[in-house]
């Protein structure tokens, strides 16, 4: 089967790689970004990781500004896909490139659809506390994450899991799978369509560092769940002094009768810092003050010289 690849980062990689080892697929071509220029030096930046992988194995890499453009779909017209596999895209993708080829376009959403349609859909389930989580291949249609389904694979959220545990131990590796998978089952003629159920959608928006902005006043529960939901990126954060703080390897102590103000550091070690939330504490391990690199906590507090009761977030 002749298929185009849209996608990007190790994911894109990942999924080319693998959809290469089949030798029931002929990929014709892959869309990538475009490299991006140094202000400084006007230089093009390093290729994109599908970009370095599609070179390596002779297959032929389209670095096209906006998908959306009419050249973009003259070219990939050209190619005669019978299926176009999008593995992590973030540009608009046009109606008439995704339902030019003859068996249609298949895409990676890393939730459960209609669940945590968006950019973001790893980020919010981990903050919103939920236990349960996955990724689902869809052909997508003019919405946004609403077409119908062909697979769905679900994983565990764990209590003390990340953005980035869940992300690169769970949903990257299976989702690779589930490609290959979903693009066996496009071959067979055995591809499923499932309707998704609008009653039960819902739809954040990109996970910005503005929403992640810790309350300290809020259970310790939420603030946890908050901080390793956006660790790594974009990062939870707090002030000190008037200096944003963002706040990774998070640990978290409900109901330990400590005494403080919401926000006030209850103890700084080797583990990192303490601060008290309602119903308990969360410890910080490491921080990225500014334009920063992440740092131990302890050693950024006594950069700034914060001291046991000093507040955040004021």
């Amino acid at each position: 089967m002749k298929i185009a690849i849209i996608g990007q980062s190790a994911f894109g990689k990942s999924v080319l790689e693998a959809l290469v080892e089949n030798n029931a697929n002929e990929i014709v071509g892959v869309f990538a970004p475009p490299r991006r220029l140094d202000r400084a030096t006007g230089e093009a930046g390093p290729p994109d990781p599908i970009t370095d992988a599609a070179t390596r194995l002779g297959i032929s890499v389209h670095e096209t500004k906006r998908l959306r453009d009419q050249e973009s779909v003259d070219l990939f017209k050209s190619l005669e896909p019978e299926l176009c596999v999008m593995a992590f895209v973030t540009d608009i993708v046009p109606m008439e490139m995704i339902n030019f080829p003859s068996v249609g376009t298949i895409q990676y959403h890393p939730s459960l659809l209609p669940l945590h349609r968006g950019p973001s859909s790893i980020n919010w389930p981990i903050i919103a506390g939920e236990t349960e989580t996955g990724l689902s291949i869809f052909w997508p249609d003019e919405g946004l994450d609403t077409g119908p389904l062909l697979m769905q694979k679900r994983v565990d959220i764990e209590p003390t899991a990340t953005l980035g545990s869940v992300y690169f131990d769970k949903l990257f590796p299976l989702g690779v799978e589930a490609m290959v998978e979903s693009v066996d089952l496009v071959r067979s003629g055995n591809a499923p369509k499932m309707v998704q159920d609008e009653s039960r959608a819902t739809y954040e928006g990109w996970c910005k560092a503005d929403d992640v902005t810790v309350d300290w006043a809020a259970p310790a529960g939420t603030v946890f769940n908050m901080i390793r939901g956006a660790d790594p990126q974009p990062g939870a954060n707090t002030t000190h002094n008037g200096t944003r703080v963002s706040l990774y390897d998070s640990s978290l102590k409900t109901n330990s009768g400590g005494s403080g103000k919401p926000g006030s550091v209850s103890a700084i070690g080797e583990s990192g810092m303490e601060v008290v939330a309602t119903g308990g504490s969360v410890t910080v391990a490491r921080v990225r003050a500014a334009a920063g690199k992440k740092i131990n906590a302890s050693e950024w507090a006594e950069s700034v010289a914060l001291k046991v009761g000093d507040l955040l977030g004021n």
